[in-house]
């Protein structure tokens, strides 16, 4: 057979090969290296050679592991187990497209051999995840770093979803950017919105038309609460939603059997204690968003009680009363 490839790659072709085709469950022998040398990339070499190119491929660094069954490589930069924990994240992230999420499996199964392809089915059933339609979401992410590494703002349309599940522009906004977040498996976009005087959070797969502006960003000391920076811990434990109301002590009883979700949402620099009233309940104390807080109670409305502030138990309580009239007719 001709040679298609100068035989001094063959060195780099056999690294390649063991990539492709070898585990510790698949080793090659150097026949089987040399047939895919020869048929892949149309050099031919003899045993001698091979031999003698993975013993350089070791002196290199490169881990090859060396029994009777044959060669195989030891080594990769991820585990397979590490690989599909990365694939079930892709396939999880809501603010992915089903289009990228399959570009993205793909090069991750490319890190592997075709062993580990072969086993994940994953891929062909993208598109049956609940995924963003946004195309415009990694370019939004690239355009949000130069933003905020040339403190520039940004503008934007933001949308709502309407009753045909496609995006309409619902308001025009101009903000200063600081930082992407990852929240309940969406991006959102942490910005000072000038117009309203205050921080806003939106999500990122809900932004068409993200354009750079001349205007330089708001310095985020500059801001009320934000002098030392954003504090991650308390925006994580105080906000879980994305509401931009400004957090509150707030006090509510719940059932011992949620203490653990309690904790998952809000940390663990939150005041828990035994009720005197009732064995089987606890008072809990955080600092969160009102408005947050609303959504996360009535989530958990058979296990909690807002006891203060007044204003959000009023609130709770008309909520229900509004909920309860609707199930009357």
């Amino acid at each position: 057979m001709e040679s298609f490839e100068p035989k001094k790659l063959a060195l780099i072709r056999i690294w390649q090969i063991l990539k492709d085709y070898s585990d510790y469950d698949h080793p090659l022998t150097q026949e089987a290296i040399a047939k895919h040398l020869e048929n892949e990339y149309g050099i031919v070499i003899e045993r001698k050679a091979i031999s003698r190119n993975l013993s350089l491929l070791k002196e290199a660094g490169i881990e090859i592991e060396s029994r009777r069954a044959g060669s195989y490589l030891g080594c990769r930069d991820f585990e397979d187990s590490e690989l599909h924990m990365l694939i079930d994240g892709v396939l999880s992230s809501k603010h992915i497209t089903a289009k990228h999420s399959k570009d993205l499996i793909d090069r991750l199964c490319g890190l592997s051999n075709k062993y580990f392809r072969a086993n994940v089915r994953y891929i062909h059933s993208v598109n049956d995840w609940s995924k963003t339609d946004n195309q415009a979401l990694f370019y939004n992410i690239e355009l949000v770093d130069t933003a905020i590494e040339q403190k520039r703002r940004i503008a934007y349309d933001y949308n709502k979803i309407g009753i045909d599940k496609k995006l309409h522009k619902s308001s025009y906004q101009i903000v200063s950017p600081y930082q992407l977040l990852l929240h309940n498996q969406r991006y959102y976009l942490m910005a000072y919105s000038e117009y309203w005087g205050n921080m806003v959070f939106h999500r990122l797969d809900r932004i068409t038309n993200m354009k750079l502006t001349k205007e330089k960003a708001t310095d985020l000391q500059t801001i009320p609460g934000y002098k030392n920076g954003i504090d991650y811990k308390k925006l994580s434990s105080a906000m879980p939603y994305m509401f931009s109301d400004e957090p509150e002590r707030i006090d509510f009883i719940a059932d011992v059997g949620i203490v653990d979700q309690i904790v998952d949402w809000f940390g663990n620099d939150i005041r828990i204690t035994k009720s005197s009233d009732n064995e089987n309940q606890v008072k809990v104390s955080i600092v969160a968003s009102p408005n947050a807080m609303e959504h996360w109670a009535m989530q958990y409305i058979n296990h909690v009680k807002i006891v203060s502030p007044e204003s959000l138990k009023s609130r709770m309580i008309e909520t229900l009363e509004n909920g309860l009239e609707k199930y009357k007719g």
